[in-house]
């Protein structure tokens, strides 16, 4: 009886010897060379872990439209100025995790029907599996709705936003990052809408980019009110450029009150045509210092003159 328990035994431990070594082989097989693999709906993500960097690009032309039709091979990729493989290319319409954050402090009280019509073109055309959240501020911010697919719980809420107060923008954004944590989706964007006013806020400009550049996160920015630069007084359109402008998002200015709808309706398109591109990073050094990233087109014969926006760059993680 010994030794045939001692038998069944040393077969079992041969078949598990068998099966961790299959297991291994399997996880080390590198992928084929120049193959490019599509990425998953839903999966464009700056960093997906210490080996892939992943980067939405949104392509427009003259008139701000988005362009299809372009391959892996029109697109070159670099990191700080050294070209990088493009291991992974989709152009697909994937759902996205949109964070809406909405001004009602004082200064936008002549605005705020439109600011509302813009929110329900935003929500009319966008991924019917989209998911949204809302957040309010005036003299603080507060997260109204949490992450949903209900957008009509969206529209409801904003229907009942009222306006008071003064303006604490940069503490919104940082409600808005924090929230963003909880999506389901890797496809994330933040649209801020306001009059780009900041006079009440806890947070600072560098503790807003320095978040901003910490996250995987496209911001838009819908400026109503007078262009100008901003100062301590943290005031005008700069201030959302400031925030925008390294995450691949775009700053708008609107000079018409009617503008806002069809803006809303054109950062849905963009979200819904980016092309993803990822790549495995030649440097192999983990210093958590930031990354920049530039991209090229090729511009195929009979496309129109591309205009090209992307994630400026990416945290390096640290080991």
């Amino acid at each position: 009886m010994r030794a045939v328990v001692c038998i069944v035994l040393a077969s079992l431990c041969s078949v598990w010897c068998e099966q961790r070594a299959d297991m291994s082989k399997i996880a080390a097989a590198p992928e084929p060379d120049g193959a490019a693999s599509d990425l998953a709906p839903g999966t464009a993500k700056i960093r997906l872990n210490s080996d892939l960097v992943v980067v939405p690009v949104t392509v427009i032309d003259g008139q701000g439209r988005a362009v299809n039709g372009l391959q892996k091979e029109n697109f070159t990729l670099y990191e700080d100025k050294v070209e990088q493989r493009i291991t992974h290319f989709s152009s697909e319409d994937s759902p996205a995790s949109i964070g809406i954050v909405f001004d009602t402090s004082d200064s936008m009280s002549p605005k705020l029907q439109k600011a509302r019509e813009s929110v329900a073109a935003l929500l009319n055309s966008s991924n019917s599996e989209d998911e949204f959240f809302l957040v309010q501020f005036n003299d603080r911010a507060q997260l109204l709705v949490s992450t949903t697919k209900q957008a009509d719980e969206i529209r409801k809420q904003v229907a009942m936003m009222r306006i008071s107060g003064s303006t604490a923008l940069l503490d919104a954004v940082m409600v808005a990052l924090k929230e963003m944590r909880h999506a389901r989706y890797s496809r994330k964007a933040i649209i801020i809408i306001s009059d780009g006013e900041d006079n009440a806020s806890q947070c600072s400009v560098r503790d807003v980019k320095d978040a901003v550049r910490s996250e995987d996160v496209l911001i838009y920015s819908i400026f109503i009110g007078d262009s100008g630069a901003y100062s301590p007084g943290l005031t005008g359109s700069a201030l959302l450029n400031d925030i925008t402008k390294d995450t691949g998002g775009r700053l708008f200015e609107v000079t018409r009150l009617k503008q806002l709808p069809e803006i809303a309706s054109k950062i849905s398109a963009w979200l819904r045509k980016q092309y993803v591109l990822a790549y495995s990073p030649n440097k192999t050094e983990s210093n958590s210092r930031y990354r920049h990233i530039q991209v090229r087109i090729a511009k195929p014969t009979g496309f129109p003159r591309l205009h090209t926006f992307w994630r400026l760059g990416y945290y390096a993680p640290a080991e």
